[in-house]
């Protein structure tokens, strides 16, 4: 990251961070659930899981928000019915994206064609900061293989078109992937 080798090698660890798995954010889901008193089927759990890009935080900032929905409509266990309904009107789709993921890849498509495109113009149709970008949106959709980024700018790649239902153009002339 930020930190300049020097720096780095004065530690002496070094680690890299993996994305959490859908088994070990099930386990600090139902943790959570129990310190909040909130009574959770395991499918329910597991659905909030499989949406949490693999992030504890995500998955206990989602899990209350199912709570306060399922609160609302008067139910007091929430099932993994109950649990897709509110992720729906969260806007948290099956591969965790929210709708302003979404709409990074279709400014991308629609308004640059795909890509390439610079991060400082990205930023400006997205009326978001660039560090914003780098920190939030990109990595999650880099990891999932919905965008990539190449020398000339970011590019939604054939996943990131099939995710938001355009179809991939072909034959066109943009770098292609590297991994």
């Amino acid at each position: 990251g930020s930190l300049s080798a020097p720096l780095r090698d004065r530690f002496g660890i070094q680690a890299r961070l993996e994305y959490y798995t859908t088994d070990a954010l099930l386990l600090i889901i139902e943790r959570t659930a129990e310190i909040l008193s909130v009574h959770i089927e395991r499918d329910g759990a597991l659905e909030i899981a499989r949406r949490s890009r693999g992030t504890p935080r995500v998955a206990n900032r989602i899990l209350k928000r199912v709570r306060d929905i399922a609160q609302v409509a008067g139910e007091e266990i929430i099932s993994r019915s109950i649990t897709i309904d509110a992720l729906d009107a969260l806007e948290v789709d099956e591969c965790g994206l929210e709708s302003k993921d979404r709409y990074m890849l279709e400014v991308m498509v629609q308004k640059f064609s795909g890509g390439p495109v610079g991060l400082k113009t990205l930023a400006a149709a997205l009326s978001e900061m660039t560090e914003t970008i780098e920190d939030v949106y990109e990595p999650y959709l880099i990891q999932l293989g919905f965008i990539a980024r190449t020398a000339r700018g970011r590019v939604v790649t054939q996943g990131g078109y099939e995710h938001i239902g355009v179809s991939y153009p072909r034959g066109d002339d943009r770098q292609g992937e590297l991994l």
